[in-house]
């Protein structure tokens, strides 16, 4: 009896440490030199440094996060303020403003204006209830739900839900956009204090899985994708690798934790989301001001959120299709010039710098994309799916990726017949 897993992103590693903390035996076969997938970190010879391949924001209140980090001994690897404050700055208009909600569900920061978003009223906000009344099954666009237009949605719920979904968020799912926001901010401040891994993905998210996967007899071999699966009657008898089958024991559990497009390779007939969006990141190697906050939204810049680490400064743009394909060092110098306008006290000359364009981020938080996200179950008997685009009920987010591994153990514990 063991699991085998397929891919050691985030989905598979949540999927892997479940297993292995209740005795199962886990071997996790991942196709490139390193696990993580696009949770990872790695040593830039060009900055000489350890960077983040995309800069992750989590919330206080992401409760499969928490679990995780709480299982695999790296609950204080996220930093952030202790309270649910948010920096934004516009840089067409010069304003900056700070929204500081209370901790309690009970919203009484909104009968505040010193506390709200500027140019909002009380009653702007009861937009949030219209977009978490929106169900799944009657799922539409978010441009179709709210009108989308007015200083609450500008300065707040646009790039919110654009980093949220990395899709347009006119264009983007009522459905996903409400469910992040039953989860967040409906539940007041304590629930969404924003949080960054410290000091990178890679030390909070990935080595601490994988040392609790070891400690635990877990095998994980690089380098070693799957090209097909060999079926059987209603079950996966056999996985394809380079240099030959690998058996597939009859009380094994097979977890197919690849990427959507790879998952639909494999597997005849699923259904996945077809459809994706790119991200592209800025590094800056240099150390932020004295007092800079750790994160602050962007308003009418070509960034979007700007990070500040103890030996960097990040950029982050969601749904940047339209940067993809530009040339890296002008998106260094637009990103810069951005960064100098918020933080001020910097020299303008362009400090060493690391372009980052993850081109197919995530897929696209739209409802004909959502309604292609298969569950975890198939129709053969040992195979379960993960990862962010499976219906975990969330856009393709850290939150959604460990949901989904936490939700394929528990489907595999099931299926091996273990509590």
């Amino acid at each position: 009896m063991a699991a085998l897993i397929i891919g050691a992103g985030l989905a598979g590693l949540s999927a892997g440490v479940r297993l292995a903390a209740a005795g199962v035996p886990v071997r996790i076969l991942e196709a490139s030199a390193q696990a993580g997938g696009r949770c990872r970190s790695y040593l830039d010879p060009v900055l000489e440094m350890r960077l983040d391949n995309g800069n992750h924001l989590v919330l206080s209140g992401n409760r499969d996060v928490a679990g995780y980090l709480a299982l695999i001994g790296a609950s204080d690897r996220l930093k952030g303020p202790d309270n649910a404050s948010l920096d934004f700055s516009d840089l067409a208009s010069g304003e900056r403003w700070t929204i500081r909600p209370n901790d309690g569900p009970l919203p009484l920061w909104l009968l505040d204006a010193a506390r709200r978003v500027p140019g909002t009223g009380f009653g702007d906000y009861l937009a949030l209830a219209r977009l978490m009344a929106v169900r799944p099954g009657r799922d539409r666009a978010i441009g179709e739900t709210l009108a989308c237009r007015g200083a609450l949605w500008d300065r707040l719920l646009d790039p919110f839900l654009l980093a949220a979904l990395n899709t347009d968020p006119r264009l983007g799912s009522a459905a996903l956009a409400g469910s992040v926001i039953a989860q967040s901010l409906a539940r007041g401040g304590r629930a969404y204090r924003p949080r960054i891994a410290w000091p990178t993905l890679g030390a909070a998210f990935v080595d601490p899985a994988l040392a609790f996967l070891e400690t635990r007899g877990g095998r994980l071999r690089y380098g070693a994708p799957v090209r097909g699966l060999s079926i059987s009657g209603d079950e996966v008898s056999a996985l394809a690798l380079a240099e030959g089958p690998l058996r597939v024991e009859r009380d094994d559990v097979v977890i197919l934790a690849a990427p959507p497009w790879i998952a639909g390779d494999l597997v005849p007939g699923l259904i996945v989301p077809d459809a994706f969006h790119a991200i592209v990141n800025g590094h800056f190697k240099i150390a932020p001001p004295p007092g800079a906050p750790a994160i602050v939204g962007v308003i009418g810049g070509t960034a979007q959120w700007i990070f500040a680490f103890e030996d960097r400064l990040s950029v982050t743009v969601s749904a940047a299709d339209a940067l993809a394909d530009k040339d890296r060092e002008a998106l260094a110098r637009a990103f810069w010039s951005d960064i100098v306008r918020v933080h001020g006290d910097l020299p303008a000359a362009l400090p060493p710098w690391r372009i980052v364009k993850e081109r197919r981020a995530t897929f696209s938080a739209t409802p004909a994309q959502n309604a292609r996200r298969p569950g975890p179950r198939t129709a053969w008997r040992n195979l379960i799916l993960a990862g962010d685009w499976t219906a975990t009920g969330l856009p393709a987010t850290l939150e959604g990726a460990i949901r989904s591994g936490r939700v394929a153990a528990a489907h595999a514990l099931n299926l091996l017949g273990k509590p």
